[in-house]
């Protein structure tokens, strides 16, 4: 799949006149628990030529192939491609924009150039917002818990659309770093030994060799729906008492880590 991958990023460059900077995966195959049936969620930086940027009229910020965006070439079925314009992602990356950290932190990098990964990352201690992440990821908990599973009955591979961003503001709290994608490293990191831990594991080996088509409703388990509930309870008081940073050091930065990569890019 990354010889294809790769196949596409370089169509897209020749039909949308750009430049691919970094691709990574993202989605349930970054975060370790992709089922059988998963799709490749590839996210991607790319710049465009000078005379884009010089215009008056700002054009389209991002790329999304197949589902918006198409190609000439054939895209495999299982493939979703979306990528953001480099100065997009910039703004985002200075709003400490978690989506973008974890591209950033993705284990699966499938394509890189002119050291965009090392420059970026060299700053992530000017952008990063402890409090802008939590709150990121505590509010994606607590609207996943309230409409997916508190019913009798609930899809069980839902709960990792809580568990996840729940471990991910249980880690910022413990550590004032942003989390490591890989969800099984927050669970040994952050989970005790036990009826939760267990449950959890059972959760990960029942999603890595279920198809998705035969997944259905089931019991909910209860000693996850508690553990969530509390950790949630507790994270929102969390929120209260972290102070945001006020001071913006980054934008200069930032901004020549862009001239130099438009200028590389298209030397």
């Amino acid at each position: 799949m990354k010889e294809h991958i790769i196949e596409v990023l370089q169509q897209m460059e020749r039909e949308y006149n750009v430049k691919v900077l970094y691709a990574c995966e993202s989605g349930s195959r970054a975060w370790g628990f992709p089922s059988v049936e998963s799709d490749y969620d590839v996210r991607f930086l790319y710049v465009h030529t000078k005379e884009w940027y010089l215009s008056i009229d700002q054009g389209r910020d991002v790329i999304e192939v197949p589902s918006k965006d198409s190609l000439s070439i054939p895209v495999h079925p299982l493939l979703d491609m979306s990528g953001w314009e480099l100065t997009k992602a910039l703004r985002l990356y200075r709003k400490s924009n978690p989506p973008f950290f974890e591209w950033l932190h993705a284990d699966l990098v499938y394509y890189e150039k002119y050291s965009t990964l090392e420059k970026l990352l060299a700053l992530e201690h000017k952008v990063f917002s402890p409090v802008t992440c939590l709150y990121h990821y505590v509010s994606m908990a607590k609207r996943n818990f309230r409409s997916y599973l508190l019913g009798e009955e609930v899809h069980h591979k839902k709960y990792f659309t809580v568990l996840r961003p729940l471990l991910a503001g249980k880690w910022i709290t413990s550590n004032h770093t942003f989390p490591p994608n890989e969800f099984e490293i927050l669970v040994q990191e952050l989970v005790p030994e036990g009826h939760v831990r267990q449950s959890i594991e059972e959760l990960i080996a029942q999603k890595r060799v279920r198809a998705e088509h035969s997944i259905k409703l089931e019991p909910s388990i209860r000693v996850l729906n508690n553990y969530l509930q509390q950790e949630i309870e507790h994270m929102e008081s969390m929120m209260k008492i972290m102070k945001a940073s006020e001071k913006d050091t980054s934008t200069p930065l930032l901004n020549e880590i862009f001239r130099e990569l438009v200028e590389r890019a298209w030397q």
